[in-house]
């Protein structure tokens, strides 16, 4: 009689149900749509819903259903032809207070999502995606880098009260700064200091005119080429970063010559909210107040603003804001951030942690400043796009803009909130985008499109029809020749396909030409191993085992050889899978979770049926 324990029945059973619900999703698939998101000064309501209704009829173009989901409009169509059509026919209709993008629509039933379910998402090489080329500001690195210098310098000339008139960046980017001293000791002096405390800076003696003497610093050639290569790396971890937060799986980031960034994201159709993230510049800057509010007022309406000062707009009210030049911290010292909801006010909030240099920074400016007044920039490079002439022009775009301008009211340094956010939509992706990093140069993109898969769908076709030729030909072959034993293999080769795409829909792998591949190699050591177990079953027959005896010690004798072998499988695939990256990588996960998934299949499974036919059966022989 057979020993099969009834608790193995009962794992057999509930890892079989909840294979096929959770690769279930991937039998629904997704059909096109166009998304409609508002812009600042656009809403999504049903007036909205309306006009895009009424704009289809007016082309004769037919939906396949419209509706209101979170914070966008989405309507879906019979296929990618029609799609085209009517993201034309309503971006014609809303205009420009709304974005309109391709997308998917998802047909996974509701019961399925609610359990968490969800199919699996396909690469670049099968479904296509979106691709970006983007150019990394250079010039702004240099900026930057003299901008700080230039700051460190005055603060270092007035630790070691050398005295001097200016410290300014010369017109000329690239040119350094010009430092203007007292007297031609004090150049010597300031020359001996710069020296000693940045190296990467040559000093150079300028013009004397009086009681004027000029003194050059300039950066080191290498130190920009190497600012230049940082930035470059410093930009890739971060688009890294902001696609991870993304949620896109196995992305295509990498450098093209000295100041380019390829992104390519699989399965994203939505180019408006990736270009959002991926490319937006958004970050804070934290300045401190200058003047009273008729200062600032008075700068505005005679244009005299003074050289150390700055005039803003405060976001809403249009008020004029003198903000002073030096920055106290910027968005890139922010260790996390996230949305959150002002205690006192009830507005949208952020709530910033500084790194241990930012907060030192903020501790020292509010100790010494309480009571007067500090401004939060909300800072935000676009690039517009418009057609001229046939030809698009893209223009990058700053936008300044003051969020917040209140008193400080008491002492804090490390964690602190920020307010002035228009809207919880708005403080989550300020936060989404801080948390993701600062770019280390602004990038501008200057190519987009969404590509098609890059297999071509006549090649994927012959993919899949190769893989169900050759799958319907080994469980034809199991079947003839083990006969009752291949069927229950071929039952069990069935559902290890199951249960690995349940287990990769499940985890969110993405499926390539490459997981394919994969996937079928799996099916194929799953068969050999029922190969094993029958000959073993065959063997003990021959010796003059009893049928029942034959099973038990077939199944036993398999076990050894079956684990060896998957061991050394298993030692393969997790190299490909710690240490490949792209297609490499897609391979070995596939193979990974196919290993695992064939073992339970293949033994436990297979023994599970077995035992259901012949283990309360008196038997003369078995079909094997």
């Amino acid at each position: 009689m057979s020993d099969f324990p009834r608790w193995k029945y009962a794992l057999v059973a509930i890892v079989l149900v909840l294979g096929i619900v959770y690769a279930l999703p991937n039998v629904f698939l997704p059909v096109p749509a166009v998304q409609i998101t508002a812009n600042r000064n656009g809403t999504v309501d049903p007036a909205l819903e309306q006009k895009v209704v009424d704009a289809l009829k007016q082309q004769n173009i037919a939906n396949t259903g419209i509706e209101i989901e979170n914070d966008h409009l989405l309507a879906s169509f019979a296929n990618a032809d029609v799609q085209k059509s009517a993201a034309d026919a309503i971006k014609a209709a809303v205009g420009d207070d709304y974005t309109v993008a391709f997308n998917l629509k998802s047909t996974v039933p509701g019961w399925l999502s609610a359990i968490g379910a969800k199919p699996m998402p396909l690469g670049l090489d099968l479904q296509g995606g979106v691709h970006f080329l983007m150019q990394v500001d250079q010039s702004d690195v240099i900026d930057k880098q003299e901008t700080r210098y230039a700051d460190d310098i005055r603060s270092l000339l007035r630790e070691k009260n050398i005295r001097y008139e200016s410290v300014v960046r010369n017109a000329q980017r690239g040119q350094g700064i010009s430092v203007v001293l007292k007297s031609a000791e004090d150049r010597t002096a300031a020359a001996n200091a710069i020296a000693a405390e940045y190296p990467d800076l040559v000093s150079q003696d300028g013009s004397a005119t009086g009681d004027r003497f000029v003194l050059n610093a300039v950066v080191r050639p290498d130190k920009l080429r190497d600012l230049s290569l940082n930035t470059i790396r410093q930009n890739l971890g971060t688009l890294r970063n902001r696609i991870n937060q993304l949620g896109v799986s196995e992305p295509i980031i990498q450098q093209q010559g000295d100041s380019r960034i390829v992104v390519e994201l699989a399965g994203v159709q939505d180019t408006a909210e990736a270009k959002k993230l991926i490319g937006a510049t958004a970050t804070l800057e934290y300045r401190a107040g200058y003047g009273s509010p008729q200062d600032a007022a008075d700068a505005q309406r005679t244009g005299i603003i003074p050289p150390d000062a700055r005039l803003y707009r405060e976001r809403g009210t249009n008020r004029p804001i003198l903000l002073s030049k030096q920055i106290i911290v910027t968005g890139d010292q922010l260790t996390n951030a996230n949305s959150t909801t002002d205690q006192q006010t009830g507005r949208p909030a952020v709530s910033i942690e500084l790194n241990s240099a930012g907060a030192k920074r903020m501790l020292d400016f509010t100790t010494n400043n309480v009571g007067k007044y500090m401004g939060v920039v909300y800072v935000e490079r676009v690039v517009d796009t418009k057609t001229v002439d046939g030809k698009e022009v893209r223009t990058p775009k700053i936008t300044e803009e003051v969020i917040s301008y209140a008193q400080i009211q008491g002492v804090f340094g490390k964690q602190f909130q920020t307010t002035g956010m228009s809207s919880p939509k708005e403080a989550s992706d300020l936060a989404l985008l801080l948390r993701g990093g600062s770019l280390a140069a602004p990038v501008d993109i200057v190519e987009e499109r969404v590509i098609g898969p890059s297999l071509g769908q006549d090649n994927i076709q012959k993919g899949m029809r190769a893989v169900m030729i050759g799958l319907a030909l080994v469980l034809l072959a199991a079947a003839l020749y083990y006969k009752l034993f291949g069927l229950v293999a071929d039952v069990a080769l069935f559902f290890n396909l199951v249960i690995l795409v349940a287990v990769m829909s499940a985890i969110g792998v993405t499926l390539t030409m490459p997981g394919i591949a994969g996937i079928v190699l799996t099916l194929g050591m799953a068969i050999d191993a029922n190969v094993l177990i029958c000959e073993r079953i065959r063997e003990e027959l021959r010796n003059g085992s009893t049928p029942h005896a034959a099973i038990r010690a077939g199944y036993d004798k398999a076990w050894a050889t079956i684990l060896d072998a998957n061991v050394t499988h298993l030692i393969a695939a997790l190299a490909l899978t710690t240490m490949g990256s792209g297609p490499i990588k897609g391979f070995g996960v596939t193979l990974l979770i196919g290993i695992l998934t064939s073992m339970f299949t293949s033994v436990t499974v297979t023994h599970a049926i077995t035992a259901l036919i012949h283990g309360h059966r008196k038997l003369k022989t078995l079909s094997v």
